[in-house]
Order: C-alpha cells, then structure tokens, then sequence
C-alpha cells in the first residue's frame, strides 16, 4: 500500500512539471513577441531538462521557439556565430521532430528560418575574412558546412582559409576529406542581369539555380544570361595538402600526395607548382629549376604562374623573385600584386638595418655607422617607391598609401606626401 502511495506522488510530482514545461514555452514565446530573446531564453534554459519526457508537439515547439530566440539574439549582432549556429540545430530539431512524428506545424518556418541562418553564416564568415580574420572566417564556413554535408564547397572554403590563417591541422583535416569524398569543385555558376538594377546577379551553381536564372530571363526579369564554368580543384587540394606536409616536415608523404595527384592529372599546373614548393624547401635548387622550366613551357603567357613562381621563391631566391614578378609584369602590366611585392623585396632587409640604428649609441663611431645604414635604407626606398606608386596607382590602398607616406617622410619628399595626404583626406 505504501507503495502505491509512493507511485502516486511521483505521478503528481511529474505532472506538475510537465505542466511548468508548458507554461515556460509559453512565457518563452511571450518573451519573444515583446522582443525579449534573452528572456526567452532563460525560460527555454529552465524547460529544456525536462524536454525529453514532453510530447512531440511540445517538443518542436519548444526547438521551434528556441531557434526563433536564439536566431533573434544574432540579428542583434549578440554572440553571432554563436547564436546562429545554436538558431540552426534548433531548426534542425524542429525538423526531426515533426517529421518523426509525421507533424508539419512549424516545418515550413523552420525550414525557412534554416535557409536565412545558412545564408547569414555564409555573410558573417564573408565579414571575417574580408578583415583578414581568416581562421574565424574558416571556423563559421566550417559551421555551415557542418549544418548541410551536401555542401562539399563550404569545406573547400574552409580548408583553404584554414590555411591562409595557419591553421594547418583544421586545413589538412579538411583537405583529406575532400580527397576522401571525391570533391572535384567542378560545375557550372549561373548569372543574369537584373531587369530592376541592371547589375549581374549570381544565382548558384545547382540545377536549381539554373531553373531559378531561366525563368526570370523568360519572364523579362532578367537578361543576358551568362554560366561560368568552373575547372577542377583536385590539382589544388593535392598542392595545398603537399604544401602543408611540407610544413609539418612530412616531405615524403608531400611527395606521395604529389605523385598520387599527378598520377590521375598529369598535366595540371597546380601539382608541378606543389612539386616545385617542395624542392624549394629542400634547398633542392636543380631539381626546381627543372620543373619550374616545365611549367613555363607549359604556360609561357600565364602572368599568375610566374607571380606564384615569385612567391615561392622570395625566401630562397630573391633575385630569382624579382625576375618572376617583372615577367608577370610584360605580361600583365597592371598586376598589382606583383608590384607590391617587387617593393616588399627592396626593402626586405628593412627591419635588420632599423634593429641595428636603434641598438647604436651617441659615440662617433656609432654615428658613422647609423649615417651607412640610414644611406642603405634610404636606397631601399627610393628602389621600392616607383613601384608602390604604380600599385597605388592602378589600386588605390590604404595600406601602400601608409607605405608611400612613411616612405616619403624618411626621404624628406615634402611635395609627394602632401600630395597624398591631400589625396586620401589626411
């Protein structure tokens, strides 16, 4: 008998707080119209222990609720990626929910709302690494991807800006899921002009964004349809995983990763620009040149293959550099990039002769030397203003303004910096 009575009270004590379940969903809700999401959330936070033993429809409720909160919170700008990601598997949970128990109540919305957190996740990650942040760009590419695995080309971002910001293990991991997966990165990206702004709008590169272009361009509201065909990043992925091995001192698997791509893409570019890296590294000069003499053959007018060639080789062969971005240059004579760095080579051992000025004292003989190394230094600039000038001037920048000013000050070329200064408002 006591027994029962125990059962009883266990009942009643379960009831009633199935019962509060319900009213903080509501008062979450509540919340959430008066445009209280923190509040929302609190009231979700007390819910949520007890969510399991609530029945479907309270479930997708509450998830529905707390993607809707949660997704508010990062309109506002609060914690963002945070947020958003946390708005998504709410979504997702609402999903599920409904879908298990063959419900459609908020189904719609959700996937509507799923869309709008996908397409805000993709705009934040933009955010980031247009101001360079580029880890943080890849870790919200990352989040997206993880929210829809169909989308091999936000891994591909991801990797790659994973990368551009050091870190190496999250780029590599991802580089050899690609591999795994059998990402080629090929297809087709569909544009039109739109009929209200008269600008080219990308649509997508999936079938239905074929249909979604096509139809605006038969209804008149768009024209001149245009698809951009895009080649394949194998040769890429190879080339980056090659690169990163190197890095991490795993030369032989470099060249296996290497040997297997070229095995399947003999003439991609991409592989014997990752071939060459490697000999480079190596200090296996001969060996470089030999290859870097294949890709020339293969691409004699290609001012981005003799621009890389620069790049890889600026540390271990200046003069080397310096030859490559002058022949990107008679190729492509508004190419920025080479410029920039045809400046940053003559003035590449700036900062050992201005750690050596500042170590020096008062005496003569320190004065003596500090008026050589100032005469060295002012030689490095006067060498590398023609070209920052031409960079700036084919792109306005503010950073090769900074550049030109700092430049300009040391020389004591009053004329020009005021010039620019006048020029950029400062």
């Amino acid at each position: 008998m006591k027994s029962k009575h125990v059962i009883l009270a266990s009942s009643l004590l379960l009831s009633v707080a199935v019962f509060a379940q319900k009213d903080q969903i509501k008062a979450a809700e509540k919340a959430l119209k008066g445009g209280n999401a923190m509040e929302a959330i609190k009231q979700l936070d007390q819910a949520e222990s007890l969510i399991g033993a609530a029945s479907e429809a309270e479930k997708a409720q509450f998830y529905f609720v707390k993607g809707n909160a949660l997704k508010d919170l990062a309109d506002k700008k609060m914690e963002t990626s945070k947020n958003l990601v946390g708005a998504a598997k709410a979504y997702q949970s609402t999903l599920t929910t409904e879908k298990a128990a063959g419900k459609s109540k908020y189904t719609a919305d959700a996937e509507s709302a799923l869309a709008q957190v996908k397409t805000s996740l993709l705009t934040a990650a933009q955010t980031e690494i247009e101001r360079k942040n580029y880890k943080s760009g890849a870790d919200l590419l990352m989040q997206s991807y993880e929210l829809d695995k169909t989308n091999l080309d936000n891994l591909y971002a991801a990797s790659v800006y994973y990368l551009k910001g050091e870190a190496f293990d999250a780029a590599l991991a991802g580089l050899q899921d690609l591999k795994k997966q059998n990402y080629t990165g090929e297809g087709t990206n569909y544009y039109a002009k739109s009929a209200v702004t008269e600008q080219e709008e990308y649509y997508g590169n999936t079938p239905q964004a074929k249909k979604d272009r096509d139809d605006k361009v038969r209804l008149k509201l768009a024209s001149a349809p245009r698809d951009e065909k895009l080649a394949s990043k194998r040769g890429e992925i190879a080339r980056y995983t090659a690169l990163i091995l190197v890095q991490q001192g795993k030369i032989e698997e470099a060249k296996t990763a290497i040997n297997e791509a070229k095995a399947v893409n003999p003439d991609d570019t991409d592989l014997l620009s990752a071939e060459a890296d490697i000999y480079l590294k190596q200090g296996d000069m001969e060996s470089y040149r030999k290859i870097t003499k294949q890709l020339i053959e293969k691409n004699p007018n290609d001012a981005d293959l003799f621009f890389n060639l620069g790049v890889a080789s600026t540390k271990s062969d200046p003069a080397g550099a310096e030859e490559f971005y002058k022949k990107a240059i008679a190729i492509k004579p508004n190419y920025h990039g080479a410029y920039i760095n045809l400046a940053l080579l003559k003035i590449g051992d700036e900062k050992k002769l201005v750690d050596e000025m500042n170590k020096l004292g008062n005496t003569e003989k320190d004065n003596k030397r500090y008026e050589i190394l100032k005469k060295q230094r002012d030689g490095m600039f006067q060498a590398a203003i023609p070209y920052l000038e031409k960079a700036y001037e084919i792109k306005p920048d503010s950073d090769v303004a900074d550049m030109l000013l700092n430049m300009y000050g040391a020389l004591e070329m009053t004329d020009k910096k005021k010039a620019l200064k006048a020029k950029i408002g400062k």
